[in-house]
Order: C-alpha cells, then sequence, then structure tokens
C-alpha cells in the first residue's frame, strides 16, 4: 500500500548545470574537458573530417519508386483526334511500336493502357496491355477490336 511518505515522486527537479562543485554538474557541467563538443553551438553530426561525407557518397534515391513501370496513357478521344490530323491511319494497327515511332507517347514507356473518355467514330484496331472497360465497349460497340498483351 501506498501512503503519502513512501509513494514515488511525479514532479522531478530540474539538475541546474554549473551552479558550483557540490552540485555534481558545476564547472564544466558535464561536458568534459575542452575542445568543440565543450563549446556551445556545435553543429558536427555528418562532418567527417573533409571527408566526403556518406550522405554525397550515395545515390539519389527520393521519391521515385524503384519498380516503376512506364506506363503510357491514351484516351479515346485522343487517338481519334490523331486519326482526324492524320498522324494515324485507322487502318493500320495501333500499338505500341507504332506510336512511339510517331513519336505519339514516351519512348520510355514499357507499357500501353487505353482508357474510355471519349468518344471514337472510326473503327480501329488496338492492341494494348492494359485497357479500361469502358474503353473495350466503345471499342467493340464501334465495330473496332482490342488486343490485350499478357
Amino acid at each position: 500500500m501506498i501512503t503519502l511518505n513512501n509513494r514515488t515522486k511525479i514532479k522531478k527537479t530540474k539538475i541546474r548545470v554549473g551552479r558550483g562543485i557540490g552540485s555534481g554538474k558545476g564547472k564544466t557541467s558535464g561536458r568534459g574537458v575542452k575542445g568543440q563538443k565543450s563549446r556551445s553551438g556545435v553543429a558536427i553530426k555528418s562532418f567527417e573530417g573533409g571527408q566526403m561525407p556518406l550522405y554525397r557518397r550515395l545515390p539519389k534515391r527520393g521519391f521515385n519508386p524503384i519498380g516503376k513501370k512506364n506506363i503510357a496513357i491514351l484516351n479515346l478521344n485522343k487517338i481519334q483526334s490523331y486519326i482526324d490530323k492524320k498522324n494515324i491511319k485507322s487502318s493500320d494497327l495501333i500499338n505500341t511500336e507504332l506510336l512511339k515511332k510517331l513519336k505519339l507517347i514516351n519512348k520510355n514507356s514499357i507499357k500501353l493502357k487505353i482508357l474510355g473518355s471519349g468518344n471514337i467514330k472510326e473503327k480501329i484496331n488496338v492492341e494494348a496491355d492494359l485497357a479500361s472497360k469502358s474503353a473495350i465497349e466503345k471499342l467493340e460497340k464501334i465495330g473496332g477490336s482490342i488486343q490485350i498483351k499478357k
């Protein structure tokens, strides 16, 4: 049972450093003797004595996910505008190789995804890695075809 005289202290007194030899934290205030670390305003966390610090020796890897797949996305209205501008013929097979060759998608993109935003008027054949349900629906409704690569 805890009584008033044997209970644990809740309020601990702050140690006052540099207040005389009797306090146990007098003179050098527990900082040892001389040198940069005993002074105020020390900032030597990553300093390695002039050697190139570790954080500068390692490559930058920030917010770029390592396993990121570059997926080029194309909406149906974008494909339609390319056909209208005569960049693409509606008769030929639209795939990553063709789009990269015509510089309509980035050369670094690995996969192609067709999205169903907008409308398409021409009957086209598309070969893509991924496609949304609405895109497939719209292409089949107009009589076009879409092959999805596995």
